[in-house]
């Protein structure tokens, strides 16, 4: 499997060919703004390598997701989401067509902030 797709725009926008609102950066993750937010807190999250979705998750790829969803948290209240309980945030990914997958590169959307939001 290639670490990178090169007709894939998360992939481009990972390795900053296509510009993006860097929330977060490591080795591994790439988080940046939603460019159509849903909520005042909408950002992605998406592994370096390409993954195409949770579909093709396997056990190798458990470091870095559990990596990604032990991130959320603070980068959603680095981003503006309120602390838990009375704040919050929601993790979402969605796989496949049925699942409204709209990019095939595995990525999470976090988002939060004063509700009512657009969607959700």
């Amino acid at each position: 499997m290639s670490l990178r797709d090169p007709n894939c725009v998360f992939c481009r926008i990972a390795a900053g060919e296509i510009p993006s609102k860097k929330v977060y950066e490591d080795d591994d993750i790439f988080a940046f703004h939603d460019i159509h937010p849903w909520a005042p807190v909408h950002f992605l999250m998406v592994p370096k390598e390409h993954v195409t979705s949770m579909a093709h998750v396997g056990p190798r790829h458990e470091p870095v997701l559990g990596r990604m969803m032990a991130l959320a948290g603070k980068l959603a209240q680095q981003e503006g989401a309120r602390p838990y309980p009375e704040g919050g945030f929601r993790v979402v990914v969605n796989t496949g067509a049925d699942g409204g997958q709209e990019v095939h590169h595995l990525h999470i959307h976090v988002i939060g902030g004063p509700r009512p939001w657009l969607k959700g």
